[in-house]
Formats: C-alpha cells, sequence, structure tokens
C-alpha cells in the first residue's frame, strides 16, 4: 500500500482532532503584534490570539513559513517511510507560502516527491479541500490519486464571509477589489467572498442580521448541490443560531470551526463565514 503525507499550512483553521484523524501536517504562519512574533498554533492558539486582539492596541499582520519549516516536514515524511507529500496551501494570491513550499520540494526532491498545490483559497474552504485529499490518502491512493482528490474541488469550493470591519483588511494590503467597500458608513456590513484566489467584494448590507441572512441565502441557493460545509467564525457569540440556520437548508452536517491568526489577522473579530464544496 502506498503512504502519501498530506501537509497543509496554518490557515486551513481546521480543528485538531479532524488534524490528528486524518494525519495532516500543519506548517505554521507566523503572527506579529507589532515587534512581537508568534507561531501560529503552537505559540498563539486561536482562543489567545482573539483575547490578544480585544486587548491590544495594534493590529496583527501575518508572515510566510519559511522553506525550511517545509523541508523539515517533507524530510519527516520520508524518514516516516512515505512514498511522496502532497501539499496544499492557502491561495498564491494572498500569500507567499505556496512559494515556500515550491522551494522546499525543489530541496529533497531527490529524498521524496512532492506535488504542491494551489487551493485558490483561504480558512475552511481550504481545509475542506484537505480533508478530502487527506480521506484519499488515508484509503492507500497514489500520489496522482490524492493529488487529484485536492485539484477536483478547487473551481467547486467556495467561500463567502461577512465582516464587523474592513481595518484589518485595508491595514494588511489584502484588500483588493474589496477595496470599493470601503468608505462606506460605519453601520454598513462588508460581505467579502474568495473568487479566483483573490478577496472580492460580494456585496455589503446595512445591518448584521441582514448580512448574516445574505450568506443564508448563498447558501440557500447552492443547497441541493453542496457535499461539503463549514460555518467559520471569529469569536462569534451568535454563531449557533446561524449554523442552525444553515443546517435546516442542508442535507449534510454542518461542520463548525472557529477562524484562526492567520485569516483572523485580516477578517478581523466577529466574522462569520461559510465555506463549501458542490457537486459541479
Amino acid at each position: 500500500m502506498t503512504s502519501v503525507h498530506i501537509v497543509t499550512d496554518s490557515s486551513c483553521d481546521l480543528p485538531d482532532d479532524l488534524v490528528a484523524a486524518l494525519n495532516i501536517k500543519i506548517v505554521p504562519l507566523k503572527i506579529r503584534f507589532g515587534d512581537t512574533e508568534f507561531v501560529d498554533r503552537v505559540e498563539l492558539p486561536t482562543d489567545q490570539f482573539w483575547e490578544k486582539c480585544q486587548t491590544s492596541d495594534e493590529l496583527p499582520s501575518t508572515a510566510a513559513p519559511a522553506p525550511g519549516a517545509f523541508v523539515e516536514e517533507f524530510q519527516r515524511a520520508a524518514r516516516e517511510g512515505a512514498t511522496g507529500v502532497v501539499v496544499i496551501t492557502l491561495s498564491g494570491e494572498l500569500s507567499a507560502t505556496i512559494e515556500a513550499a515550491q522551494q522546499a520540494a525543489e530541496l529533497v526532491k531527490d529524498e521524496i516527491e512532492v506535488r504542491v498545490i494551489d487551493s485558490r483559497t483561504v480558512t475552511l474552504g481550504l481545509g475542506s479541500i484537505v480533508i478530502g485529499a487527506a480521506s484519499k490518502a488515508q484509503s492507500g491512493a497514489s500520489i496522482e490519486e490524492v493529488s487529484a482528490a485536492a485539484t477536483d474541488p478547487v473551481d467547486r469550493t467556495k467561500v463567502y464571509a461577512a465582516l464587523d470591519t474592513l481595518e484589518n483588511l485595508r491595514k494588511n494590503g489584502r484588500i483588493g477589489a474589496a477595496g470599493s467597500l470601503l468608505g462606506s458608513m460605519l453601520s454598513i456590513k462588508p460581505i467579502i467572498e474568495v473568487r479566483e484566489g483573490v478577496v472580492e467584494p460580494a456585496g455589503k448590507q446595512r445591518t448584521r442580521s441582514k448580512a448574516l441572512s445574505y450568506l443564508i441565502g448563498m447558501v440557500e441557493a447552492n443547497a441541493d448541490q453542496i457535499e461539503q460545509i463549514f460555518v467559520c467564525h471569529a469569536a462569534c457569540e451568535d454563531v449557533q443560531s446561524f449554523v442552525d440556520q444553515v443546517q435546516a437548508l442542508v442535507n449534510v452536517e454542518v461542520l463548525v470551526g472557529q477562524i484562526g491568526p492567520v485569516v483572523g489577522a485580516h477578517a478581523g473579530i466577529g466574522t462569520i463565514g461559510v465555506a463549501f464544496q458542490t457537486t459541479s
């Protein structure tokens, strides 16, 4: 039986129990508050990150991992007898993480075969793609089959989110065309989507309830085709009622995950989103 290992980065926002169950290896990005740097998920768990956001005067920023962090994971896989590694990263349009993975793959090419795949998405959109690839790998599939399992859903994976603020996106330079949402009244709640690997504006609503209703509408419009769905949130107390509304629309279990530091640094506290894969 072949043994293909799955590696991703910490922007996947997958819960620890799922990561362990599917033997997914995570290379962490780095989070900065001013001059202080933390290793995501290692030195700065998600709950502590959101607490720090509420007490810090500085907005957090992020930095891609060094190639050496990926090299370490690839070499570990080789030592453990893996026949290959499939790496799935957050969108290359949003981070240099994929470049670090590609450089690392080149450095270990004589030790183990590594395939690097751009998910063209982030947070639990990335997480959902990783889950599919990891499940395929656990079945004993070849590196070609696992790579196909990671590549196939890229164009079928959608991420929409309602933000409480655009300040984090603006300051961290990840706003792209969503900059058209700036300059609105403070009461406006922006909605963004990840489209072709980039954060784009999807609309704006006057209240949070209307913004969440917009997300519900996006789920409803795709409900018949949804085969996997996550609700992701940034320390939101109102998330359960939203989850209940989503669950009522779909025929699969709604999984819930917290938005971690990498995405949270840009999205800001209070964000609620949906990430789902459709059959076509």
